[in-house]
């Protein structure tokens, strides 16, 4: 249920928090860089939010995705003569390719998205083309699946209003926003109300942090207030601007203090995993999701210990030829092998073997044993992350992903569906939102209108097999020839209805 929070807590310089490796505003270095506390600033403005601790862990999450992982990706290791070699680790990058193939999965192509009203679904087709939503909409899926939330923010751009203060013109625009910039503010069963959205700026050199509260207000409604923030040297919290200052930045002129939405449904929209956040130990009921490898970590972690070993197996087993020194010149003194040729090795005569001025190392190379042990732990990372084992094979030294059709009762197809009740819920949300802003643009659209969200199931079963099994269901009279056509033609019924062929309604 809904509660009041503690203030969180200021995350240290050294550590984990949001503000050092997941910061809503970059820094500069950690030498005299410029640097945002936004857990202090909220803290300054009495605003309660979620522990720095678990922005921690979304800065971790999104260390694995980068394949940057501190105290992991660059190692040392000590040469036995007082110093250390610098290392870094071979990677096969798996964090990055799970969270690749559940947004592949989720939303691609092949999703549909219809609407029962002709000048509305018009509409909003244009608007979701214009903000690209067919290519960032697929991006935050996969950057979904790395922290586990994210979210989606329509507003009206370049807003125009008459002398009543009607709105008379403007463009939609949305928004698309990370885990690391969503501080929800308050919230019931696990559906946020009140959150703030960071947006980073940075004009002429100059950094500057736009926050974005979207709250409820005193009337039920909900009503956004904007804060600007200059980044500057020496201060924690930032320099809060009025809005007179910030209307003289170009990136901000126009942005007002206040909108008053008049609506008391949300103008945001929170997509996130469909998985229990385990991660934040300290709050049972942290509304934010968690990523899809989360609970992977260690998985990951043998994953590339495992291949590192195996790419350096290849380094460590080069051919080697021993040769005593009398063997690299001849009786003129000339070099008699290329000092640029590695695989020959000169070493004093008595260390060589059974006193013979030439002979061979071969090392033996454990590529059978290193394969077994990836492809184990690829189909451990598999299961854990739901797409059933046997996803991924480690062969000829890269790794190839299963194109097999898999069945309705998989691991796999269950994992799918239970992601795809979030993800319908929350695209079915981001519609609404459009079409009501598209209403007070005035534009004629229906606020009533069915969402019909046909999601890709050809992984599950031969989409040409399904489709002449339905030919012959309408054959014999089994299945309408509306309903196939608004099946495999992405219509609703009234559409399938209206656009059949004039000798199919000859019986009605």
């Amino acid at each position: 249920g809904k509660r009041a929070r503690p203030l969180p807590r200021c995350p240290e310089v050294s550590g984990h928090g949001a503000l050092e490796q997941g910061e809503a505003v970059p820094a500069k270095g950690r030498k005299g860089g410029q640097k945002l506390n936004i857990f202090q600033y909220f803290r300054k403005k009495g605003i309660n939010t979620l522990p720095s601790s678990f922005y921690g862990k979304i800065a971790e999450w999104e260390s694995w995705y980068n394949g940057n992982v501190k105290r992991f990706t660059f190692y040392r290791v000590y040469t036995g003569r007082g110093c250390y070699s610098r290392c870094k680790r071979h990677s096969l990058g798996m964090a990055k390719k799970v969270c690749e193939d559940m947004a592949d999965l989720l939303l691609n192509e092949r999703v549909t998205i219809v609407l029962d009203d002709q000048r509305t679904d018009a509409f909003v087709r244009q608007i979701l083309q214009d903000n690209h939503f067919d290519t960032l909409g697929n991006e935050y899926q996969e950057r979904k699946a790395c922290s586990g939330t994210v979210a989606y923010v329509p507003c009206i751009e370049d807003l125009q209003s008459g002398l009543l203060g009607e709105v008379t013109g403007g463009r939609i625009k949305i928004n698309y926003v990370t885990a690391k910039n969503i501080f929800p503010v308050s919230w019931e069963n696990g559906k946020i109300q009140e959150v703030i959205f960071a947006f980073p700026k940075t004009y002429c050199t100059k950094r500057y942090l736009h926050l974005q509260h979207h709250k409820v207000g005193g009337d039920g409604n909900y009503r956004i207030e904007n804060t600007v923030l200059l980044v500057t040297a020496g201060s924690t919290c930032g320099q809060e601007l009025t809005e007179e200052e910030w209307q003289e930045v170009p990136i901000f002129a126009g942005l007002p203090e206040e909108i008053e939405t008049g609506s008391a449904e949300p103008q945001f929209v929170i997509d996130r995993l469909n998985m229990v956040n385990n991660a934040d130990m300290e709050d049972e009921e942290n509304p934010m999701g968690i990523s899809l490898f989360a609970n992977s970590i260690d998985i990951l972690r043998k994953i590339d210990t495992e291949y590192d070993s195996y790419a350096n197996e290849f380094g460590l087993g080069r051919k080697r030829i021993f040769v005593a020194p009398e063997m690299l010149t001849d009786e003129n003194g000339n070099k008699v092998f290329d000092e640029n040729d590695t695989v020959f090795y000169s070493l004093p005569e008595e260390t060589l073997k059974d006193t013979n001025p030439i002979y061979e190392v071969n090392m033996e190379l454990r590529t059978e044993q290193h394969s077994k042990a990836l492809n184990d732990d690829l189909n451990y990372l598999s299961m854990k992350c739901g797409f059933g084992t046997e996803r991924y094979k480690f062969e000829k030294g890269t790794v190839a992903t299963a194109t097999q059709v898999i069945s309705e009762n998989s691991d796999m197809y269950r994992s799918l569906c239970k992601h795809e009740i979030v993800l319908q819920s929350a695209l079915e949300e981001l519609i609404r939102i459009i079409i009501r802003l598209g209403i007070a643009l005035g534009e004629p659209l229906r606020e009533d209108v069915e969402v019909t969200i046909n999601f890709d199931d050809s992984i599950i079963e031969d989409k040409e097999a399904e489709r002449q099994r339905d030919r012959q269901d309408v054959s014999m009279g089994a299945m309408g020839v509306d309903e196939y056509r608004a099946k495999w033609f992405g219509e609703t019924l009234e559409q399938a209805r209206k656009n059949l062929p004039v000798q199919n309604n000859v019986m009605e």
